[in-house]
């Protein structure tokens, strides 16, 4: 324990387990616990199985393009009432229920993160020519700025933010979570940045669980197409941000009781460790 000692671990909550009512007081009282072991968690979260929910709710058909879902004004504020909003609260207040002290944020509150466009790029298999894919206001974050996380772990309070943030020119975008978590994790200097997904961990070619990889291991899943679908973004997510400075990103089963828990406090943790080429794990 004494391993994470007044040390950041960033949390990225999502998956099903979001949607489970006891696997979510699980959740919740995992985080109370390691803040009360002198942990300093910072929690990330998703929600898009509610975004498309409350979408069909108020009858708003969403547009995909290459499979990925085109984000548009009208979407735009629904996807920053749910995340910003419901899922936000939600959150804190199972952590505050749990005995925590929690306080809901997005990426606009204090200035904390700066979005820009992504942009997507697809080639033409007809022309060979490149085209750029238009997603509206789906971003990346451009700039970090941690000053108020530093203030609100200083005081014992446990941020939970929510992966929105505004552009130069004042417009809203909807950031994915993972990649939004890993850019808090890196300003952070985070120890651990705990990715929580639906599956163990990473696989490699015949299924069987990887406990531990470096980054080049994780790239050349990646390129020879061992990693497919979701993980892929998880594992570049993870590859950015131990390069830039998060010491382990740990992609773990969210749907495993006191996942969190068995990661940090046990010998063994639990899912795929991820680091840089030529550290051994007693370091971490």
């Amino acid at each position: 324990m004494l391993r994470y000692d007044h040390r950041v671990v960033v949390v990225k909550y999502g998956g099903h387990a979001m949607g489970d009512p006891e696997l979510a007081r699980a959740f919740a009282r995992d985080i109370v616990l390691i803040r009360q072991s002198g942990v300093m968690p910072i929690v990330v979260h998703g929600g898009g199985p509610q975004i498309g929910k409350m979408l069909d709710r108020l009858n708003i058909t969403s547009e995909f393009k290459d499979g990925l879902r085109v984000t548009d004004r009208a979407t735009v504020d629904i996807v920053e009432m749910v995340l910003a909003g419901a899922i936000n609260k939600q959150i804190v207040t199972a952590i505050t229920q749990e005995g925590g002290r929690a306080i809901g944020l997005c990426g606009k509150d204090a200035g904390m993160v700066q979005a820009k466009k992504l942009k997507r790029t697809k080639m033409d298999p007809d022309s060979n020519i490149e085209r750029i894919i238009d997603l509206g206001f789906v971003g990346e974050p451009d700039e970090v700025n941690p000053e108020i996380l530093h203030r609100l772990i200083g005081e014992e309070i446990i941020p939970v933010i929510a992966p929105i943030a505004a552009g130069k020119n004042g417009d809203t975008f909807n950031i994915n979570a993972d990649t939004f978590a890993g850019a808090i994790a890196s300003a952070m200097d985070a120890k651990r940045f705990l990715l929580l997904t639906d599956v163990e961990g990473v696989m490699d070619a015949e299924g069987n669980l990887i406990p531990d990889m470096d980054t080049k291991a994780a790239q050349k899943l990646i390129d020879n197409g061992v990693a497919k679908g979701g993980m892929i973004p998880k594992l570049e997510t993870a590859i950015n941000a131990v390069e830039s400075g998060v010491q382990g990103v740990v992609i773990v089963n969210g749907k495993t009781k006191h996942a969190v828990l068995l990661e940090l406090f046990t010998e063994h943790g639990a899912g795929t460790l991820i680091h840089l080429p030529g550290e051994i794990e007693d370091d971490y």
